[in-house]
């Protein structure tokens, strides 16, 4: 039998997944904290509502597709916004809502890409561009919080589509000629240029590489420049990236990601419609950040090891515990025990034995310095 991972897929354990579990908590607080509401949603759905109405965007080409007993066809979710077209459905707007899991793509692996990784999204149904800068307040302070250095990238859409109408690019090459464009921070000039040469799009690079000032002269500008001020109440910044896309093709407005220190884009979002409403949302990739959050993680474990003193024990790990301090017992030998703890970095070891029981303390041993000493409870507590 072959136990190994499936390629693309892993599994998380240890210092990893504990770091995963104190970052997904602070989002999900911060997500709370902006009045978002937790959802959950099945992993599998009909590969046609999976699909949607754009089938042929990268990611969704990408799906991995199922087929159950009744020979249905299924697919698993790529990602969490197609699926709001359900959820949104007669709520009351704006509809806020945050989703934290699973989503899956039988694409090319490497780097930091895998083919099963964790999105944490958060949407508005019904929102404004006043909804866009709060979301842009939500990424400050997320990766200010987990001490990232980050850009925040952004565009608009519709700016896209000015520009090429006014290149009079044909309608129904405007999607691969923006994905192409998109490719700029992927690709060399020459071989977009010899992309967009299909298309007869290549003067659109000599104007995708002006300054932003040059853009101000385009109607969909003004949404760009509306939303640059209401983040300046927020006392926050965006780069203008005129040739950012995002490569869904169902982004209708403000378009943006997150870059840090690794080539892979941290977050990325935009505004779309859900069921003929205007909506914005962002997703961060939990995989990503994992990487390169610096998060203090406090080690407040303890291993608490009965001398034939098990009632006693049991009664100390319970007290601990109240006091949110994580304990397990163990019942063993000494050198037993000293092992366990060293092996899954379990800091503190306290004894109880007969002679601490007469003396109503706690032996406590610093696995990491190996000093011991005999206090009572009530110091342990303060201790710990």
């Amino acid at each position: 039998m072959n136990t190994e991972n499936v390629k693309g897929f892993r599994d998380i354990e240890g210092e990893c997944a504990e770091r995963r579990v104190i970052i997904r908590n602070m989002l999900e607080e911060t997500f709370r904290k902006y009045c978002f509401i937790p959802v959950e949603t099945p992993i599998i759905e009909y590969e046609e509502f999976v699909k949607s109405n754009n089938p042929n965007d990268e990611a969704v080409s990408n799906i991995f597709k199922l087929e159950d007993r009744g020979k249905r066809k299924l697919a698993l979710r790529y990602e969490f916004t197609f699926q709001l077209k359900r959820l949104a459905q007669n709520k009351k707007l704006p509809f806020k809502r945050y989703q934290i899991g699973p989503v899956f793509r039988d694409e090319p692996i490497g780097g930091n890409r895998w083919r099963q990784f964790t999105q944490c999204d958060i949407d508005v149904i019904g929102s404004t561009i006043k909804d866009e800068a709060e979301i842009l307040q939500i990424i400050f302070e997320i990766f200010n919080k987990l001490k990232i250095k980050f850009t925040i990238n952004l565009n608009n859409k519709k700016l896209l589509n000015e520009i090429l109408d006014e290149l009079k690019i044909k309608e129904e090459n405007k999607e691969q000629v923006i994905r192409e464009i998109d490719k700029l921070n992927k690709l060399s000039e020459e071989e977009v240029i010899e992309n967009l040469k299909k298309y007869n799009a290549e003067k659109a690079l000599t104007i995708f590489k002006k300054p932003e000032k040059y853009f101000e002269k385009y109607k969909a500008y003004s949404e760009i420049a509306e939303l640059r001020k209401i983040c300046s109440a927020y006392k926050i910044k965006f780069n203008f990236v005129s040739f950012l896309a995002r490569g869904l093709s169902y982004y209708n407005g403000t378009i943006f990601e997150v870059k840090s220190d690794i080539k892979e884009t941290l977050a990325g979002g935009g505004s779309y419609l859900v069921n003929g409403i205007q909506s914005t949302g962002i997703s961060f990739g939990l995989d990503r950040i994992e990487l390169l959050a610096k998060i203090d993680s406090p080690n407040k474990k303890t291993l608490l090891i009965s001398i034939n003193q098990d009632k006693k024990a049991i009664e100390l790990a319970e007290k601990l515990r109240k006091n949110n301090i994580p304990c397990t017992i163990m019942y063993e030998k000494i050198s037993k025990a000293l092992e366990y703890a060293d092996s899954y970095k379990i800091p503190y070891v306290i004894f109880l034995g007969e002679e601490e029981a007469k003396k109503k303390k706690v032996k406590i041993r610093n696995m990491a310095s190996g000093k011991e000493e005999l206090i009572s409870e009530e110091d342990l507590l303060k201790r710990l």
